[in-house]
């Protein structure tokens, strides 16, 4: 980044740098000559896992433990549910009273939502596969893949084994990378990325502590929402907006977002088939055992009220 000019307007990040001074300094080469520019950074949880390798092959175990703490650093600005300027500068040692109104966090907010359950189950996936696994493995048990790897390990026949198969994959990603961010969970360098608990799980899988994360802000799938508008018109519409409006209370009374509660092609699905029973409801599309015990009994009765 020797770039020495004045109307540099837009420096972009492919990937994670290895410390906040490196990212400082290669932002600032934008907008030097004060008029307005941007920064973006791209980066991904294997981002992480590929900056934690470089570092570890260092051969002086201090210096790595230095460069693995200035990561950490730059991995929580970039998981930042708060000015990112404000946090930014913090690290420098100085500090600013009101958040920027500048950067993404300021401009767009992302909608926090309850993830402690979703949180519990990444972490009880680390922990019956014996913290032997990366990220893309721990994703694949979460959405219920049997892939030869998962075959083989058998660990098809695990407990959180697609226990988060109605969420798609760029939201268990997401969850993780903040999981990984907020130290709930350590990316194991040295051994092929794979994941370790660390001190803080304790109390969140065994002591009732409740986690707040980021809203994962997730593309829209052009052809599924055809598809969904299309299913949408064959199903029972009072019985898909009852089941819509019941969702909205139940998703307000936990205060988490709607999809958390049931997706729209479950519902799509509900008013379809409407389930009469419990195994019933375990025939439908985004229903497991977890949440057919948690809401079962609320949507039959949904669907028995509107079948009257």
């Amino acid at each position: 980044m020797g770039i020495d000019k004045p109307n540099v307007r837009f420096v972009v990040h492919y990937d994670m740098p290895k410390n906040v001074e490196s990212y400082y300094q290669e932002t600032g080469r934008a907008g030097r000559d004060g008029l307005p520019s941007d920064a973006l950074m791209l980066y991904g949880a294997g981002d992480i896992v590929t900056v934690k390798r470089l570092i570890s092959t260092g051969e002086n175990p201090q210096q790595i433990r230095i460069e693995l703490a200035k990561l950490a650093s730059m991995v929580e600005i970039a998981e930042a549910l708060s000015c990112r300027r404000q946090l930014l500068l913090g690290y420098f040692g100085e500090r600013m009273e009101r958040p920027c109104g500048n950067c993404d966090i300021c401009l767009d907010k992302p909608e926090q939502y309850d993830a402690t359950s979703q949180a519990k189950l990444v972490l009880m996936a680390v922990y019956e596969t014996g913290q032997r696994y990366g990220v893309g493995h721990i994703v694949d048990i979460l959405l219920g893949k049997e892939t030869p790897r998962m075959l083989s390990a058998r660990h098809n026949q695990l407990s959180s084994f697609g226990g988060g198969k109605e969420f798609p994959k760029e939201q268990w990603e997401g969850v993780l990378r903040q999981l990984i961010g907020l130290g709930y969970l350590r990316v194991d360098a040295e051994n092929y990325g794979i994941l370790k608990l660390t001190p803080m799980t304790r109390p969140l899988l065994r002591d009732g502590q409740s986690l707040t994360l980021a809203m994962p802000r997730l593309k829209p799938v052009r052809e599924g929402r055809r598809s969904k508008d299309k299913a949408i018109g064959n199903a029972d519409r009072p019985a898909f907006e009852r089941l819509r409006a019941w969702r909205r209370e139940v998703a307000a009374k936990e205060g988490v977002a709607p999809f958390v509660v049931f997706g729209d092609l479950t519902l799509v699905q509900l008013a379809l088939k409407q389930p009469r029973t419990h195994d019933e409801l375990l025939g439908v599309s985004g229903i497991g055992e977890h949440k057919a015990k948690k809401y079962g009994k609320q949507l039959l009765e949904v669907l028995s009220e509107v079948a009257r």
